[in-house]
């Protein structure tokens, strides 16, 4: 326990024998449960987990036939969901070693201080920046930074980290019927936080890179999950708006989201957007503002929301 609060950490793990006993090893001791999801290994991920039984957290070993890194994230916090005492701590620490130990307690004291209710380790704030991460993985972390940002409503700098922490408050209201278990699963996590008015914070955690080797192809990841956020942002902020607890500022965002959509369509455009699009950039300038401006008032109707079910929940 850590200030009264349990903690557990979710490991999803696919041919990780070599890295996932070190990262056992060193589990900090105030973490009461660890659940290791070895989704598919084709080598002794679950068996050297098992060694590991005898260490002062209580160890579930969960072997799954290749789900996904998000479905094997989401047993893990259903596993948590069964067995973890509230209030309780879900943090998720990756099998390959790429998550420094000793950061557990920044990602987890936000959520104890009852500050948010999801924690998210951004890697490019640590003092010791990103380390050797591949100039690949740097740059399209920025790409989905700034997409993620926009999907969500919310400022986030590094998405793609896996080091979070998750209320148990959270993983009660979830819909794990509906989970994205794909590529994108941090992406998806976070725009639908911002649906459910949940609020996030980022904290410094150390970025690790040593011999691990990454399958992902990179154009590929990005087209895919670039789609699934821009379906997200629109369901989301439909949901916004035709809900009980609709702010003025959804109903801004959707006005001047639909101006920019106006000037592109030449027959539904009026005679005073014409006049100021009637070049090629006037265009590009008057759908760049209206979006912008619609994206900004998003950004302020996911605040006001955060901060109703803050004030409900005090009450």
């Amino acid at each position: 326990m850590h200030n009264g609060w349990h903690v557990g950490v979710v490991i999803p793990a696919k041919d990780e024998e070599l890295f996932i006993g070190p990262v056992l090893d060193t589990i900090p001791n105030f973490v009461d449960s660890v659940v290791v999801i070895d989704d598919g290994s084709s080598d002794d991920t679950s068996k050297v987990a098992k060694t590991y039984q005898d260490k002062s957290y209580n160890l579930t070993v969960i072997r799954l036939e290749g789900v996904g890194v998000g479905g094997a994230i989401d047993a893990g916090h259903i596993e948590m969901l069964r067995n973890c005492p509230e209030p309780f701590v879900s943090v998720v620490m990756a099998g390959d070693g790429q998550m420094d130990p000793n950061d557990v307690t920044k990602v987890i004291t936000p959520i104890i201080e009852q500050r948010c209710d999801y924690v998210k380790g951004n890697r490019f704030i640590h003092v010791d920046g990103v380390g050797n991460m591949p100039k690949v993985r740097r740059f399209a972390s920025q790409i989905l930074a700034f997409l993620t940002t926009l999907a969500a409503g919310i400022a986030i700098s590094d998405p793609q980290c896996g080091y979070t922490a998750t209320s148990h408050n959270v993983l009660k209201e979830w819909n794990w019927a509906k989970s994205w278990d794909k590529y994108g699963y941090p992406n998806y996590w976070l725009i639908e936080l911002s649906r459910l008015s949940f609020s996030v914070v980022e904290v410094p955690v150390k970025s690790i890179y040593g011999s691990e080797k990454s399958n992902l192809k990179m154009l590929r990841f990005l087209f895919s999950v670039g789609i699934m956020m821009l379906v997200m942002l629109h369901k989301r902020c439909l949901s916004m708006l035709f809900n009980r607890n609709v702010v003025p500022h959804s109903i801004f965002s959707l006005v001047a989201y639909s101006i920019g959509w106006i000037a592109i369509i030449p027959s539904i455009s009026t005679d005073l957007e014409r006049e100021i699009a009637n070049s090629t950039s006037g265009i590009v300038f008057l759908v760049g503002m209206s979006w912008m401006a619609a994206h900004v008032f998003d950004r302020m109707a996911v605040k006001t929301r955060i901060e109703l079910r803050k004030n409900a929940q005090a009450r």
